[in-house]
């Protein structure tokens, strides 16, 4: 990222959201708005003085996964770049209250603004890459595991943030009441694989789950038992990652388990060993529940402003599976990543190298090829309603002086408007009524001859 901060043909808009995007391939025109962080970015240097002088300190720490605390002006992760903090105004005691303003009279730089409004900037770009990246699944929906409700149920990202030299523990595992665990149990597939949840796999869980099992045993003396459904160790050099940690003393149990429930101070973890074909209650004094990846909240809306599709499980949809992985139906829109489906990083850094290739294709190719059938309006029976304009999911109907008119370049054919066009304004060129039953009765003719 800091090589990418520091390139001089790339342009960071942090902090920032697309609101609209108009036009099509090779000539899109995007709305962008930069939300106010209450720091002018070309003055500050990122001192973090105003961070360390604040007096809101008691504010849950979203990159800590609630685990540790910030205060009201705050960097949102620790790798942000540029290194500009954003004040919360939720939380802040200048917009609670209308007063304190330390960080303000501080800053050396007089970079704090509290009068700094939202901005708006417009942008004209040739393709569009969307890499939106994946939530991860709110593990207090599966309440038989008592996350948020027994102390030491964490989830696989607050482990991780205890793990980390740099997180709330300096590196070291304990329970809430600041003991070295002696027992923690790992939960495979929470959230994934889930009738009631998710039915796909989250492809990174499995070796996620083996990875922290490794970083526990190194860390600790304690033992560790994973619970999985069953293990999908798919890649270079991953099976062999699994068999290290049996040889470690990494105990395996094949079973989902039923719940976790409190005990004489600690937690028991109930489940059945398919494997053995019994019924195990395993007393532990951590759970850490592996939670599985979903699409991105707001991912309906992102799929709206850009002309995309999304596939059954909520992810975006590609053009073909094998014959355009990183393309999507809107011409020049791309997509790579998480946001397309569960992956791990070598995978999405793959794709995220395709989608980048495709691009610059298309780009230095010059030209695009159209549909060959598109939707066409007839101006006489239009009523004017607008129910093609809203049902169409790539923007490619709009109406002008009280009638609808079709942008080519943007229509894909799908035939969406009109079946929503109830006065057959509206027709798909090449499938017409009239062409689809002289097709039938073709069809129905040569059966009858047969």
């Amino acid at each position: 990222m800091v090589s990418v901060g520091q390139h001089e043909n790339i342009e960071i808009l942090s902090h920032s959201e697309v609101e609209e995007v108009a036009g099509f391939v090779g000539n899109f025109k995007i709305k962008v708005r930069r939300k106010a962080r209450y720091v002018t970015e070309d003055l500050c240097t990122g001192c973090g003085l105003c961070q360390e002088k604040c007096p809101a300190k008691k504010i849950l720490s979203e990159f800590d996964a609630g685990l540790g605390t910030r205060t009201a002006i705050y960097l949102p992760f620790a790798q942000a770049i540029p290194r500009i903090p954003v004040i919360d105004r939720d939380n802040c005691r200048y917009f609670e209250e209308g007063k304190c303003g330390i960080c303000a009279k501080l800053c050396p730089r007089g970079a704090v603004d509290f009068e700094q409004e939202d901005e708006f900037v417009e942008l004209e770009v040739g393709t569009i890459l969307v890499t939106t990246g994946f939530d991860l699944f709110d593990c207090s929906r599966v309440s038989q595991y008592g996350y948020g409700t027994y102390d030491n149920v964490l989830s696989s990202l607050q482990l991780e943030r205890l793990l980390d030299a740099s997180g709330p523990t300096r590196g070291k595992i304990v329970t809430r009441d600041g003991r070295e665990p002696e027992s923690i149990a790992i939960v495979h597939c929470v959230g994934s694989r889930d009738k009631n949840y998710n039915r796909h796999c989250s492809r990174v869980c499995c070796m996620y789950s083996l990875k922290l099992a490794h970083l526990i045993k190194d860390a600790t003396n304690a033992e560790v038992y994973e619970f999985y459904i069953d293990m999908r160790t798919g890649g270079k050099g991953y099976e062999e990652f699994y068999e290290r940690l049996q040889e470690e003393g990494v105990i395996f149990v094949r079973g989902r388990p039923a719940e976790v429930v409190p005990h004489d101070g600690r937690l028991v973890v109930k489940a059945e060993d398919a494997n053995l074909g019994r019924l195990l209650q395993v007393p532990v004094d951590m759970v850490i529940l592996s939670a599985g990846l979903e699409p991105r909240r707001g991912a309906q809306d992102v799929a709206h402003v850009f002309g995309l599709s999304r596939s059954a499980d909520g992810f975006f949809l590609e053009r073909h599976p094998k014959l355009g992985p990183v393309e999507t139906a809107s011409n020049g829109v791309f997509i790579a990543g998480a946001c397309q489906s569960p992956k791990d990083i070598p995978d999405t850094v793959a794709q995220a190298g395709a989608a980048a290739a495709a691009a610059m294709v298309m780009m230095d190719r010059g030209r695009v090829t159209l549909e060959p059938s598109v939707a066409q309006a007839n101006v006489r029976l239009c009523s004017g309603c607008g129910e093609c304009v809203v049902a169409c999911p790539y923007s490619a109907l709009q109406l002008v002086e009280g009638h609808v008119e079709v942008d080519e370049t943007l229509c894909k054919g799908c035939g969406v408007c009109v079946g929503h066009c109830r006065s057959k304004a509206i027709t798909l060129l090449h499938f017409t009524d009239e062409q689809l039953l002289a097709e039938m009765q073709g069809a129905l003719r040569v059966l009858e001859v047969a």
